[in-house]
């Protein structure tokens, strides 16, 4: 008998509360996320983009400008691209990890890719007024900075987080991902290439699809190890 109904029944009754948790969280994420849509599908100018840039103009410098060069060049398709190849080599060849974790982040970050290029030609929401000249090539809802960046970092946090790392350390490293992350986003809204709400929908929608890989991944790894227990 490959399966044990009664640990898989075990497991499922343990993880129930957690399940219901998470189940009633990614249901709110998915509710404001609709309504961040439904607002720019009918064109709606929100009060939070308005006060967004008003206090970009308020900060502006040109050490805060070049800062937010660096700093969005940490959410960038070329950095994602080449930092997600080598990340999958790593936990697929040479982790201690089950392998079923690599092919969960590829999954999540080839996944957070279509959802977000989708969305993208979905909504087709302008740009807005680029400030410094820094320009944009693809539709403003949802954010694919603040998207990959919050499943690729996302992914780290989750993987610093199960390893065997000193409590301290695991505080320091996952705080640290966790401002790279916003600071991403907030370079995007500095930099003028994105509306707040734009780097708000990629952030929920990345967290979205990161709590259903992640989950996904979970349950493979239960099963799997149930499996091998029989």
């Amino acid at each position: 008998m490959l399966f044990s109904n009664t640990k898989i029944s075990g497991f499922f009754k343990a993880s129930l509360s957690l399940l219901l948790i998470g189940f009633l969280f990614l249901s709110g994420i998915l509710y404001v996320l609709m309504e961040l849509a439904e607002g720019v599908l009918h064109h709606e100018k929100f009060l939070i983009d308005q006060m967004a840039f008003g206090m970009v103009r308020e900060f502006s410098s040109p050490l805060f400008k070049q800062a937010s060069h660096w700093i969005t060049y940490a959410g960038s398709v070329a950095f994602m691209v080449t930092a997600s190849l080598l990340l999958a080599v790593y936990l697929l060849f040479f982790s201690r990890f089950s392998r079923w974790l690599g092919i969960y982040f590829i999954i999540s970050m080839g996944g957070v890719s279509l959802l977000t290029k989708g969305l993208k030609s979905m909504f087709n929401r302008s740009r807005p007024e680029f400030l410094g000249g820094y320009d944009g090539s693809t539709s403003s809802f949802p954010s694919g900075h603040a998207s990959g960046a919050m499943v690729f970092y996302g992914f780290l946090f989750y993987l610093i987080a199960i390893s065997g790392l000193n409590k301290i350390w695991k505080w320091l490293i996952n705080g640290l991902l966790a401002l790279i992350t916003g600071l991403i986003g907030l370079s995007r809204v500095y930099l003028g290439v994105h509306y707040f709400t734009d780097i708000s929908a990629g952030f929920l929608l990345g967290l979205l699809w990161l709590m259903i890989c992640i989950a996904a991944y979970e349950i493979t790894f239960h099963l799997q190890n149930g499996v091998r227990a029989e």
